[in-house]
């Protein structure tokens, strides 16, 4: 029996193309040892970014301290620290990590959407576009990202319903956002970076359940 508003899903989710990666692990992460100690400090306090472990992207953008540290500042400003609400921005930032097809980013975000409260079925419809969604306000949502992704234009009808629903500084962070990530997924895909085992884990658990639901 199928869950309601669960599309039929029988093999693991993927982007038109499939999931952009080259053909070899192109930057590792340094052992811990080879990190500095004011970046192993920051791996005890990685909870803080809902992790119980520092994922991979934080060694690996360490390679280039002095932009690590003034990039971390930045986007702890969108997550965890930025004013929009958790579900719509994992929201967001999975729909930008699917049209990126960044495979790293998309399986952070499952993880992270499913702990802020984000249901298997809305994952899953957030790959079918807008109109996959029955609320005006998150059709927008992803609407907008996909016009950013595209054109790096939001267009007026879009932006009109966004700017019914969002204050201005609001209307901020979603174009910040989205374009945040789609820069993290280029970096990301060009990487070849590996999910973590745990991650790993979490994201074939989602795939079974929906597998499941289909069954």
């Amino acid at each position: 029996m199928t869950t309601p508003g669960l599309q039929v899903v029988s093999s693991p989710l993927e982007p038109g193309g499939g999931w952009a990666a080259p053909a070899r692990i192109r930057l590792v992460p340094p052992p811990p040892a080879e990190r500095g100690l004011l970046f192993r400090a920051l791996s005890r306090v990685s909870v803080f970014f809902g992790r119980p472990e520092l994922p991979n992207i934080f060694p690996v953008l360490h390679l280039h301290p002095g932009l690590f540290w003034t990039w971390l500042a930045f986007a702890s400003r969108l997550m965890p620290y930025g004013k929009l609400d958790a579900r719509i921005r994992e929201k967001l930032i999975l729909r930008t990590a699917w049209n990126c097809r960044s495979r790293y980013e998309w399986g952070q975000h499952v993880d992270l959407a499913l702990s802020v409260g984000v249901r298997d079925a809305e994952i899953v419809d957030l790959t079918r576009g807008p109109d996959a969604l029955g609320d005006r306000v998150e059709q927008a949502l992803l609407r907008a990202c996909d016009e950013l992704c595209a054109t790096s234009f939001v267009a007026e009808s879009t932006w009109q319903v966004l700017s019914e629903r969002f204050d201005r500084s609001r209307l901020v962070e979603i174009v910040m956002l989205v374009g945040h990530y789609r820069m993290l997924a280029g970096f990301l895909n060009s990487a070849g970076l590996a999910l973590e085992a745990p991650i790993e884990e979490k994201l074939a658990a989602f795939h079974r359940r929906i597998a499941q639901c289909a069954a």
